[in-house]
Order: C-alpha cells, then sequence, then structure tokens
C-alpha cells in the first residue's frame, strides 16, 4: 500500500490542512494572555507594600497562604467577608475614574469584619472583564493596594478573568474577600447592648459603595452636570461621588484596646435605618437625633435632585455616618477622646432605649 499525501488527498482534506496552516490563538477569542502576565509585573511593587507578618510566598501559586498568629490568642476565631463594589462601577466607567474603585472594594469588606471585633489578616480580590486594559486595571488593583495598607491586611492573592462575550469591552466587576482573626471572648455581640448606651456616629467620606443605581437614576432623569462644584466646595460632584470608601479599621481597633465597646454597626446597604438595628438586641431602640451630625452637602443636593423623600434617604444611604460605634455611657467621652484623635469626626448621635416592640427600631427625636 501506498501513503496518500494528507494534502492532497481529497477536497475535504485539503480544507482542513489550510484551517491548520492560519492558526486559531487563544487572543482571536479575546484573551490575551500575555497582556495578563505584563500586568502581573507591574502589580508586584503594589502587592509588596500590602504585606504583613503571616504572609508564606508570593504572588504567581494557585493559592496564598497565611500563617495565623495562634501564640497570640487562647482560642482564636476567624472572621471572614465578600463584597462587590457595586454599580459605582458604571460610574467609574463613565467617568474614566478608577483610581478609588479598589480601595471601595477592600472598605465593603474589612469594614464588614471589622464589626465582630476582628482584625483583618489578609484579603483576595477577583476582578473580571471583557478585555484587560493593563493601564486600568493596574489602577484598580493599585487601588486595592491601598485599601490593603489602610487596614492592614496582605493581599495574598487574587484573579484576573477576561471574558470576551461575558462582558463588554470596558466593562468589568469586582469581588473582594477579607479573613480577620479575634478572640473568642472579645466577639462584639449585641447581647451586650444595654439601655442607656451612648451611640456615637463615625463620618463617612460620601455615598462609598451604597445606593448608586439609584444615583445614577437621579444624574439621568435630571440631566445633572455633574462637572460642577457645590458651594463652598472644591471638588465637582463627579469627584464626591467617586471618594473612596472611608476604612475604619486602625482606629476601631485602637479603640478596641481603650474602651469597653459594647457592638459596631457598618452602614452599608439598607443605611443607617436598617443597619443601626442589626446591632441592637431584642426590645431595645435607637434614639438618633439627625441635628447632632452633618450631612454632607453632597446627599442633600441628590435628595433634590430627585425629589427623594427623607425616609428613603435613610434607608438607602449612610446620610454622612460610615460607622456606629455603642458604648458604656460613663465611657462617652473616652470614646470620643479616642476615635478623634485616630482622625475620625466622630459625633454623639443617641442612645439606646428600652422598645416595647420586640423588633429592634431606629426612632428620630428630632
Amino acid at each position: 500500500m501506498t501513503q496518500e499525501d494528507p494534502n492532497t488527498a481529497d477536497t475535504g482534506t485539503a480544507t482542513r490542512s489550510n484551517s491548520a496552516n492560519s492558526r486559531t490563538s487563544y487572543r482571536d477569542a479575546g484573551v490575551d494572555i500575555d497582556a495578563g502576565n505584563q500586568l502581573v509585573e507591574l502589580i508586584k511593587p503594589d502587592i509588596k507594600r500590602t504585606m504583613r507578618p503571616g504572609v508564606l510566598g508570593g504572588i504567581g501559586g494557585f493559592g496564598g497562604m497565611f500563617e495565623l498568629p495562634t501564640g497570640q490568642f487562647e482560642q482564636p476565631v476567624l472572621v471572614s467577608g465578600a463584597d462587590g463594589v457595586g454599580t459605582k462601577l458604571m460610574l467609574a466607567n463613565l467617568l474614566n475614574d478608577h483610581s478609588g474603585i479598589g480601595t471601595d472594594l477592600v472598605a465593603m469588606c474589612v469594614n464588614d469584619i471589622l464589626v465582630c471585633g476582628a482584625e483583618p489578616l489578609y484579603f483576595l480580590d477577583y476582578y473580571a472583564c471583557g478585555k484587560l486594559d493593563v493601564e486600568k486595571s493596574r489602577q484598580i488593583i493599585a487601588g486595592i493596594a491601598d485599601g490593603c495598607v489602610q487596614a492592614g491586611a496582605a493581599l495574598i492573592g487574587g484573579e484576573t478573568a477576561e471574558m470576551p462575550g461575558m462582558y463588554a469591552s470596558d466593562d468589568y466587576d469586582l469581588a473582594g474577600f477579607a479573613v480577620g482573626i479575634v478572640e473568642k471572648k472579645l466577639i462584639l455581640d449585641k447581647a451586650r447592648v444595654n439601655a442607656g448606651d451612648s451611640i456615637i456616629g463615625l463620618a463617612s467620606s460620601g455615598f462609598h459603595s451604597n445606593g448608586y443605581s439609584l444615583v445614577r437614576k437621579v444624574i439621568t432623569d435630571s440631566s445633572a452636570d455633574i462637572s460642577q462644584s457645590l458651594t463652598d466646595s472644591q471638588n465637582t460632584i463627579a469627584e464626591m461621588l467617586m471618594t473612596p470608601t472611608r476604612i475604619y479599621v486602625k482606629a476601631i481597633l485602637k479603640l478596641l484596646q481603650e474602651v469597653p465597646v459594647h457592638a459596631l454597626a457598618h452602614i452599608t446597604g439598607g443605611g443607617i435605618t436598617e443597619n443601626i438595628p442589626r446591632s441592637l438586641p431584642d426590645n431595645t431602640q435607637a434614639l438618633l437625633n439627625k441635628s447632632h451630625w452633618q450631612r454632607p452637602a453632597i446627599f442633600q443636593w441628590l435628595q433634590e435632585q430627585g425629589n427623594i423623600a427623607e425616609d428613603e434617604m435613610l434607608r438607602t444611604f449612610n446620610c454622612g455616618l460610615g460607622m456606629v460605634v455603642i458604648v458604656p455611657k460613663d465611657q462617652q467621652q473616652a470614646a470620643l477622646d479616642s476615635l478623634n484623635a485616630s482622625g475620625e469626626q466622630a459625633h454623639v448621635i443617641g442612645e439606646v432605649a428600652h422598645n416595647d416592640s420586640t423588633e429592634p427600631s431606629v426612632h428620630w427625636t428630632d
């Protein structure tokens, strides 16, 4: 038998051969491995500045490793949290401002686990996009590193996924995962809260990362010019909307060393109205006075532009309070002194009171 030449035996074989000569690559499908490798090299300095004791190895492995400081604890408890940035990403794309989005991601996770009294140890991110823009991606991950430095957490791993067809070329999404540690007997629990306790509010840096679907709707419906500045502000409305979420970790961890804190509440989705009751026991309520803190002008602007009811504002946005601290009344001044010394703007905004209803609630006294 003679062997046929595969390139000339029949039409079908010839067609297959021609296709093989014009090779198809992963890049042809929209995924650029080289760009991904370039990004890894560019972000190494940012990752390095987040390192802390406990980190084992470096980036590039199949898993991030962290050695727990178990010798410092009698009964260490790990506390984990996952979150995203939400539709603030769409505004970031519209304004081409990605510098603080990564910090938002870290803040939403570490502020949550902080409510249990946990110190953040490490952080991982998941970054998915339609087409990998190396410079934009570098800015985003640099922002994640900034947030990790503020929180004292190591960025020990993550995933960058280029998924053409799943996302439009300019679109991207972010998710984050934080792990912290706390001594079991020091876990903050709402059972510690008593009627008569003082409620202290810590100023937010703006909208943080909540309510942006409503923010974007108001901007669209009102045709607002967000390139303008509000009265007595040097920043434009757009800049104020993109201000990164404040990270309260270091100030709160210091406070926990100095004052017997009864509970914390991170004011995220659900606003003031729904988040404070999550940190209250049954048969109690938070009596709050809105005149005891200054609501930033950007919230008033949005409320007026969108004709938003006050109740809707309070259950959607933080309205100027990013974190709430509940302490015994006789520790109120010590808590204020500690928080203000750490650079926070802290104000007594109310107190805990008895509630005839089993369900914890917020009641406004002004």
